[in-house]
C-alpha cells in the first residue's frame, strides 16, 4: 500500500480537505498536507485537485 502526498505545486486552493473523508488533510503555511497515519489512501483528493499537486508513492 502506498501514500498520497501533496507536492509543491499547490496553490492550497482547500479542494483536498473538503473532500478528505477522515481528516486527513490540513493547511500549512501556503501548503496542504496529508497527515500520513491518518490518510486511507482513498483517492478522494486526486479527482478534485485543479493543479495535480496530489500524488500517490
Amino acid at each position: 500500500m502506498g501514500t498520497h502526498y501533496i507536492t509543491e505545486d499547490c496553490i492550497n486552493c482547500g479542494a483536498c480537505a473538503d473532500v478528505c473523508p477522515v481528516d486527513a488533510i490540513s493547511e500549512k503555511g501556503e501548503l496542504h498536507i496529508v497527515d500520513q497515519p491518518t490518510c486511507t489512501d482513498c483517492g478522494a483528493c486526486d479527482e478534485v485537485c485543479p493543479v495535480d499537486a496530489i500524488k500517490w508513492d
